[in-house]
């Protein structure tokens, strides 16, 4: 039987980040109320010559690194941080990477649940298309606004996943379980650079699909809890991925896990995200990188994922990690993105927060900030332009 899943994949996130306790010593509050209350270390703080599009062409250059180009037949671009109400910011990528004239480009937009409909949408592609892979890149920045209840729960980064008939990370089994609520949980209006949200209801929300779509997943393929060996879960913060493990074990009539239990089954996936933030659409994705690059033991072992986009819609599928996956991860540099990073001070952190693009076509020459092999360099007659870095 013919599987299809992740060949490759890699992230990458903004040069700067901010810990918590220096917001927190900032806001007056104690930091435990960030690093406990939150599951929250530290968040990515993007610079002025980075954006969703540079942030995604960094991470599919990465992904692509052993990856022919003239294969790629379709990217979908997903993203709740779009920077033009017309043109998908796939289309940028694709120049950048040089990638093959005929490929199909589209970007996607439902919140934090968009980067894994692009998934399913791709394999539904694939099996029509076997000889092809596609590019599906999660990438967004987390805006709330300062001094408000979400600030903490900002970041951003970029996930790009190579999707083919020959997997080399995890294979997707047939089956998925969804569920969807028209609900005003979080939302942002095009006349605003921040995000609206009604946090206590967007956890209610998160949860309730969460067991809805357990049910369908359930239902539709007789797989229960204690067949998976480990789960996967949107993680706007670190805590309420812990919560939804909770939910998930008392929907399924068990006992609620113990902090041993909760150690052992999320750590390792919460690591990256515990230092780099709300990533909207890549969170999952970045947590199963995550666990793939801490744990060296999970070859067949079968993964629940749980994705959800406010709004809202929740969908619960699952995967097998493939043998050999560490040989084909880009772990070390990966490490070495995370640990060269520069720590702002909270007036540094307020100043880049604060830095905005003109609206009225004028001309803007942008620093060079960001490190990595593209960058956005100016702005000039109301167009973004981008510069490769290195080749």
């Amino acid at each position: 039987m013919q599987q299809f899943g992740i060949e490759s994949a890699s992230f990458f996130t903004s040069r700067h980040f901010i810990d918590l306790a220096t917001l927190a010593t900032g806001r007056g509050v104690a930091p435990d109320k960030y690093y406990i209350g939150l599951g929250q270390y530290q968040m990515a703080v993007a610079s002025p010559d980075e954006d969703i599009v540079t942030l995604a062409a960094n991470a599919s250059k990465q992904a692509l690194q052993n990856i022919d180009p003239a294969n790629i037949g379709l990217l979908l671009f997903a993203t709740e941080s779009s920077i033009d109400q017309s043109k998908a910011a796939g289309l940028y990528v694709h120049r950048l990477l040089h990638l093959p004239k005929n490929c199909r480009v589209l970007e996607l937009k439902q919140a934090c649940y968009s980067a894994t409909g692009s998934i399913m949408l791709a394999l539904e592609w694939l099996k029509n298309n076997p000889n092809k892979k596609a590019l599906v890149i999660a990438s967004d920045i987390a805006r709330y606004g300062l001094n408000t209840p979400g600030e903490p729960s900002q970041g951003g980064g970029a996930v790009a996943l190579v999707l083919s008939a020959q997997p080399k990370l995890v294979a997707f089994e047939n089956g998925s379980g969804v569920y969807t609520e028209e609900a005003m949980d979080f939302w942002r209006p095009n006349y605003r650079e921040e995000a609206l949200v009604d946090g206590k209801y967007s956890c209610e929300l998160y949860l309730k699909a969460l067991k809805e779509a357990w049910y369908d997943y359930s239902e539709l393929t007789g797989r229960k809890y204690e067949d998976h060996d480990y789960f996967l879960f949107h993680i706007p913060i670190p805590r309420l991925a812990e919560k939804a493990l909770q939910k998930l074990a008392l929907v399924n009539q068990l006992p609620r896990p113990s902090d041993e239990e909760m150690a052992e089954s999320l750590a390792d996936s919460l690591r990256y995200s515990r230092t780099i933030g709300n990533c909207y659409t890549g969170s999952l994705y970045l947590g199963l990188l995550s666990l793939l690059e801490h744990r060296t033991d999970l070859a067949g072992k079968r993964l629940g994922f749980y994705s959800y986009g406010s709004g809202c819609i929740g969908e619960f599928f699952s995967a097998r990690v493939l043998p050999d996956y560490t040989q084909h991860l880009h772990t070390a540099l990966h490490r070495d993105l995370l640990v060269s990073r520069e720590d702002l001070s909270l007036k540094e952190y307020e100043a880049a927060y604060q830095f905005r693009y003109p609206k009225d076509g004028t001309y803007l020459e942008l620093p060079k900030v960001q490190k990595g092999p593209f960058r956005l360099s100016e702005i000039k007659n109301h167009q973004r332009v981008y510069e490769a870095i290195c080749r």
